[in-house]
């Protein structure tokens, strides 16, 4: 009989599996391409969501701001979970809905991209956050599961893991921000990674 870490692996390589023959790809590729080109021209992410995908925003923007595999320029990239005095200042005075909405009101700005995420798609902070980003002229990124739920309705590009296990859909969405990530180092930077690799190799 198998354990749960087994079943855990089994679960992850199925849904791994099944997505790869879907369009969910074609979406993947969408959302490299609107934010390199952001970032091509000077623009900044701005990533935000509740409990594990906050996590997921700030581990986004570390990957940009800091480095994924390249040595290069830092990309402007913002979590806005990770100001715990500015996230608890907004929910104490203005209510936790808009904790998102207002930081983007703050520091959004036309030809920024907003990057939601949300397992379910029906977080109301989320769902404030990216129709403020649409009023302002921002491009708007979903990374969601299971049918992308109310938030679906104010996002350009949609990363929907039609799945209804939320560890299944936050598996998913580590893999799909590392690829996006690789995909814009690769883009903005001229695929310098395989002399970086030779200079390595030779040293």
């Amino acid at each position: 009989m198998k354990d749960e870490i087994q079943l855990s692996f089994d679960r992850a390589a199925r849904t791994i599996s099944r997505i790869r023959e879907t369009d969910y790809l074609l979406s993947v590729r969408a959302a490299a391409k609107i934010a390199g080109a952001a970032l091509r021209y000077g623009r900044k992410l701005i990533v935000f969501g509740n409990g594990g995908s906050a996590s997921h925003a700030q581990h986004i923007a570390c990957e940009l701001a800091g480095r994924f595999r390249l040595d290069r320029r830092p990309l402007p990239a913002i979590a806005l979970s990770a100001d715990t005095a500015v996230v608890t200042c907004i929910a104490n005075e203005f209510g936790y809905a808009e904790v998102f909405a207002r930081q983007i009101e703050a520091l959004g700005f036309p030809g920024d991209i907003a990057w939601a995420i949300s397992a379910s798609g029906n977080s109301e902070n989320v769902i404030a956050g990216l129709k403020i980003a649409r009023e302002r002229g921002l491009a708007t990124i979903l990374m969601t599961g299971n049918g992308g739920g109310e938030a679906e309705a104010y996002a350009d590009v949609v990363l929907d893991v039609r799945a209804s296990e939320t560890a299944r859909i936050q598996e998913i969405h580590m893999i799909s921000y590392h690829a996006i990530c690789a995909a814009i180092e690769a883009d903005l930077f001229n695929n310098v990674e395989s002399l970086q690799e030779c200079t390595v190799s030779v040293a």
